[in-house]
Order: structure tokens, then sequence, then C-alpha cells
């Protein structure tokens, strides 16, 4: 089975933030892809959580892991869901169901929200990038 890591925020390559050479460094890139979910700007980065509603979606990148322990261990310190940061984590990354320019669907890791959605603007397009270039 690949390791497949879909990310929908400042992980994605327009956003050319330094973790992203990172993600890039030890993976390829598969395409666009989409995640039942919504999605809302926490602060200058957004949250996701899942959704029962099959018409939200979430626009994301799909990668897959060439070294993913490696990969995953970064990562999982960049989201400040690792072992080194004190509980309950900000994010959770779980296996998810997302689906592809093409129809396929593949389960990837996906960073999800794990705190109170209270206060936050939820992004309606899906789309973090919609969202990061009006800020």
């Amino acid at each position: 089975m690949a390791d497949f890591l879909f990310v929908y925020g400042t992980l994605r390559r327009a956003c050319a933030h330094p973790m992203h050479a990172v993600l890039a460094a030890d993976s390829r890139y598969v395409g666009i892809a989409q995640y039942q979910g919504k999605l809302y700007r926490v602060s200058h980065y957004p949250g996701v959580v899942p959704s029962d509603n099959p018409v939200q979606q979430v626009v994301g990148e799909v990668y897959q892991l060439l070294k993913p322990a490696q990969t995953l261990a970064a990562l999982d310190r960049y989201e400040e869901c690792s072992a080194d940061f004190p509980a309950p984590h900000e994010y959770c990354r779980e296996l998810q169901q997302v689906t592809l320019e093409n129809g396929d669907s593949v389960s990837a890791w996906v960073y999800l929200y794990n705190h109170d959605l209270a206060g936050l603007k939820q992004i309606v397009s899906g789309d973090y990038l919609d969202d990061w270039f009006q800020q």
C-alpha cells in the first residue's frame, strides 16, 4: 500500500512555505484532489473537519510519500501533533478517503482540525488558496 498525504493549506505548492520543501523532497506530487469536509480559517492557516454533506468539498493536493515515517514525523512536528507537544493537539492526523481529479479514491493522511470551531470563519469555497490570496 502506498502512503499518500492530502494537504489543503500552507503545505500546498502555491503557498511556498518552507515546510513544503521538506514535503516535496521526499514525495511525489500526484495531483489535485478533494476531501469531503468543511474548511475554516484558524489564523493565517486553515483547519478542516469531516462533513456528512457530499456538496462540501475541500480542495487540496495529494502526495505519495517516499519516506513516510521520516516525512510524517517532520510534518507532525510542524502541525504540533507529535508527542513533543502537550495534548489536546490542534490537529490529529488520520487516514481519510480523498478523490483525485480522475475520480479515483485513495486513502490519504489528512491533518484534521481538533479544536472547537466556535468563532472560526468557514472558507465556503473549500479552497484555502481563494482565502489566502485575499489576505
